[in-house]
């Protein structure tokens, strides 16, 4: 069944300090008002800004941390088809190759916080992160990965890859 609403590009990025805990935003505004998540924000389609851009924008704009697109490693593509029924997005996830050491100083848009991976587990997190999200970047962040994800309200999540390619063999 297809569902009348827009189509929304965006970028979400994940960074971590050179301890490996990872920059999360408490989000002051919806959507997931009130949950901790990676940065990101939309493409600026208009000014035709590439994803890679985007995250390298978002990344300055809300961290503070300089860094150019080729820092960024693209590991998945998720097409989410009405995410809170609002509209169907088309994310692209990176996970920035430059660390952020120093806690940037609260915006418009929420407070920062480090975690372990183990620590983001007892946060407050949009259910899609903690079903879908986390669980892609523990299995993919070294690979790529197209997904295509069904948030329909009132329907359980259901993710489908669409494509998967794996990151790189470790050398013995």
């Amino acid at each position: 069944m297809n569902v009348e609403l827009p189509h929304k590009l965006s970028v979400l990025v994940f960074l971590r300090d050179s301890r490996g805990r990872h920059l999360l935003i408490e989000r002051a505004r919806a959507p997931n008002r009130g949950c901790w998540s990676p940065i990101g924000g939309k493409v600026e389609t208009r000014y035709g800004e590439s994803p890679h851009e985007c995250a390298a924008r978002e990344t300055f704009e809300e961290a503070g941390l300089r860094a150019a697109p080729e820092d960024f490693h693209l590991f998945a593509m998720i097409a989410e088809r009405a995410y809170e029924g609002g509209g169907h997005w088309l994310m692209f996830l990176f996970e920035c190759r430059r660390p952020i050491d120093t806690l940037p100083a609260p915006i418009d848009e929420g407070r920062f916080g480090f975690f372990s991976r183990e620590e983001i587990d007892t946060l407050t997190l949009p259910e899609t992160d903690r079903s879908a999200l986390w669980p892609i970047y523990d299995h993919h962040r070294d690979g790529f990965v197209a997904m295509r994800a069904d948030c329909t309200p009132g329907r359980d999540l259901v993710v489908h890859i669409e494509e998967r390619l794996p990151g790189p063999t470790p050398s013995a």
